[in-house]
């Protein structure tokens, strides 16, 4: 049975990785992976099929989890763009070097994930991009180091990743200390793919056609103004609400973002409460709805649920006691388990870890925690499916996994290790 459902996801993972050469969709292999990963695992424990049912309810709501949360940002983002509020933005970034905008872009990402979290942050980022940006190769690169920056700087703060969220919960670290311990290295994972990345790119970029507003006097021009201006203030403040709203009641991100989601639609009804209609429909959240990939949302499901299925059934965690007994060497084990987490969620890799070291031997703020953190954040950028942020970028942008891997990784790959570089010279 084991066997079986690793040789399903190493199949799947294939199709996935191979999408554009075999013409098959990958929202529609990751769901085919998944749902087959759980029929094999129940049907290999006749016997114990409630136990199946109920860890595969237990897996499908940390993943409805992610999933409305991915929504609801996506939803805000598209209400927020349909205000001309990304406008306000990318028409004060007037350079058109390429070199110099995409070290703004990333600089911009970086900071913004460790107040946000990496996967709302690529989200926002990836919509201010894409107003910037005409050639679609060039935006896909900018896509790729989008998905590095968020990823980076998710590392360093206890609210800019999930695995560091789970880990400041779990007691494991504080966050004064993560962020003093992982900045630096968090920063150099940046600063090297964005100095290799850099080199590939001359000349100036092609700007899309700004669409401006026509209006037919001044105060109708005014007042769509004042309206995007309003828009843009919820949107983001409803985004930054979100780790506030979550340290305050404890309740999980994705309530909070339902919450801020509830606040932009009703602001957005007021702003347009005196149209009709029609004139209303551009501006509501089912207009926002229908301009969402849900494809992108089905992959992520796909994905999240096979990986539930290695879990359920032990797999990830016999890999995490195997790698101890093998391995030995904790800096190499934590490594290694950056590097997994380029293919395997990076969450349940954590959780494994978090359950093979007690805090009786390894107190909070100890260096494997931090370690961890680093590697396990940064890891995911390596692969385009590797954390939550490129996932969402793959889809929004419709980047190709092998383009990914022939573009991005190698330069992720390094900064990884000039990060770790950096961090054991000064831990």
């Amino acid at each position: 049975m084991l066997l079986s459902i690793i040789l399903i996801f190493v199949i799947g993972y294939l199709a996935i990785a191979l999408e554009h050469p075999i013409k098959i969709n990958k929202t529609a292999t990751a769901l085919l992976t998944g749902v087959l990963c759980w029929t094999v695992y129940a049907i290999g424990s006749q016997h114990e099929v409630d136990n199946v049912v109920a860890d595969l309810s237990h897996h499908l709501g940390s993943v409805s989890e992610i999933l409305f949360f991915l929504l609801g940002a996506m939803t805000i983002v598209e209400l927020v763009d349909a205000h001309h509020g990304f406008k306000l933005i990318t028409d004060r970034i007037t350079s058109k070097n390429k070199i110099t905008l995409l070290w703004i872009v990333s600089v911009i990402t970086f900071f913004l994930s460790a107040a946000l979290d990496n996967l709302t942050t690529a989200i926002v980022m990836i919509s201010v991009v894409r107003k910037l940006i005409k050639d679609p190769e060039t935006r896909r690169l900018f896509a790729g180091v989008v998905i590095i920056a968020a990823n980076s700087g998710g590392a360093w703060s206890p609210i800019g990743d999930v695995t560091t969220t789970m880990l400041w919960i779990g007691g494991q670290i504080t966050p004064s200390h993560i962020i003093k311990g992982l900045f630096f290295p968090s920063l150099i994972s940046l600063l090297i793919p964005l100095v290799i990345i850099s080199a590939r790119l001359k000349g100036t970029i092609k700007r899309l056609p700004q669409d401006d507003f026509v209006e037919e006097n001044k105060h109708q021009l005014v007042l769509k103004t004042q309206n995007s201006i309003i828009m843009l203030v919820v949107g983001l403040g409803t985004l930054l609400f979100v780790p506030i709203f979550k340290t305050v009641t404890h309740l999980p991100p994705y309530m909070g973002i339902l919450l801020g989601l509830g606040v932009v639609w009703i602001v957005s009804e007021i702003l347009h409460s005196g149209k009709d209609e029609e004139e209303r429909k551009p501006f509501s959240v089912a207009y926002a709805l229908s301009k969402i990939d849900t494809s992108s949302i089905l992959f992520f499901l796909g994905i999240l649920i096979a990986i539930g299925a290695l879990e359920s059934t032990h797999l990830l965690n016999n890999l995490a006691v195997w790698m101890d007994k093998t391995i030995g060497n904790q800096d190499i084990i934590v490594i290694a388990i950056g590097l997994a987490s380029a293919v395997i969620d990076n969450v349940p890799l954590v959780a494994a870890s978090m359950g093979m070291y007690d805090l009786a031997h390894f107190p909070t703020d100890s260096k494997i925690w931090e370690f961890l953190a680093y590697c396990a954040g940064t890891g995911g950028s390596i692969l385009i499916i590797g954390s939550a942020a490129g996932v969402a970028v793959m889809g929004m942008e419709k980047i190709d996994f092998i383009w990914y891997v022939r573009k991005i990784s190698l330069p992720a790959l390094i900064g990884y290790f000039a990060g770790i570089g950096v961090y054991l010279l000064f831990s």
